[in-house]
């Protein structure tokens, strides 16, 4: 027997199936739109972070009144660094620059680094200070002031330290490694092709030469010698010379200020309050944007740190 009702039945589930696609639909449109608003409200969200990050707002301000600038020497110095000539001179012009900035704090802590770039640094400061006579530029010693890091200072006017900070370390150093003995225990041969005699000097796989090891003595003794001299020009007849001065050896702040390397015993804080006279304290430092420091870490592979402090190592001259 057929049933009367069946079509109708049939065509109420078709409705309702419809009816359930369509709002199933609509639903979707109304998430999707939901997560677009709230993805672009995040992206404005940090766009507005950065922003405020990026942009100091009230520097314009800040800078009108009579304040010490300081400058940070923080970290290795070395060209690709935080602490490179490049950042560093940026910094110092703009302090000096500044008309209402009375005086400058170079603030360091570093162990030292390329003796170029510490060259850099130190010439300019002189220049600076030929350019204002009247305005000082101090050097503050935190943990450390070795090597480069005191090479760059030697270049104030004063240096003011803590009594535990390290102080010194005026050398020169080039190390490296070599490999022959574990190459031929391994078996394997160097097969090194050069146009120049020399041109295979200090190859870490190849045995060293007498008359290349003369040679790089003769170029760490003309660094130290421009070392040993930057720090007399700089510091004058306030150095008590010793023969242990200028062998590398590394000091105590408290043993620094009685040998001469420094002058007496500060912070930032209170060189600015009772040296300079203002006791505002404005940073004139550059700082990476976000995009290079993302850019430094992106190339800061394991591969690349490897390879970059191998090379070095190898072949760099550095006053550490």
């Amino acid at each position: 027997m057929d049933n009367p009702q069946s079509p109708n039945n049939d065509s109420a589930w078709e409705r309702k199936t419809l009816e359930k696609l369509v709002f199933a639909a609509l639903d979707e449109q109304r998430s999707r739109r939901r997560w677009g608003i709230a993805f672009k409200a995040l992206g404005f969200v940090y766009l507005l972070v950065v922003l405020i990050a990026v942009v100091d707002w009230g520097a314009g301000a800040e800078h009108q009144e009579r304040h010490t600038a300081m400058v940070n020497l923080t970290g290795v110095i070395e060209a690709k660094g935080e602490a490179n000539a490049e950042n560093l001179v940026a910094a110092l012009n703009s302090a000096f620059d500044e008309k209402n900035a009375v005086g400058i704090i170079l603030r360091i802590n570093s162990p030292g680094g390329s003796p170029v770039q510490a060259g850099i640094i130190n010439d300019e400061i002189r220049r600076l200070r030929g350019k204002y006579p009247a305005k000082p530029l101090y050097a503050v010693v935190e943990d450390m002031c070795a090597s480069g890091g005191y090479y760059v200072a030697a270049a104030a006017d004063n240096i003011y330290v803590n009594k535990a900070s390290i102080v010194g370390s005026i050398g020169v150093l080039m190390d490296g490694f070599g490999f022959t003995g574990t190459m031929d225990k391994a078996g394997v041969e160097r097969r090194l092709l050069t146009a120049g005699e020399n041109k295979g000097f200090l190859d870490p796989f190849s045995p060293q030469a007498p008359q290349h090891k003369a040679h790089a003595q003769l170029l760490l003794n003309d660094i130290h010698k421009q070392f040993i001299d930057v720090v007399k020009a700089g510091r004058g007849k306030r150095l008590k010379e010793t023969p242990e001065m200028f062998s590398g050896l590394m000091w105590t702040g408290a043993q620094s200020v009685q040998l001469g390397l420094a002058d007496d015993f500060g912070s930032v804080d209170s060189v600015a309050r009772d040296i300079i006279k203002a006791e505002k304290v404005l940073d004139y430092s550059v700082k990476d944007n976000i995009a290079e420091r993302f850019a430094k870490r992106l190339g800061a592979s394991t591969f690349a740190g490897f390879w970059k402090g191998f090379s070095e190592s190898a072949l760099g001259v550095r006053l550490y």
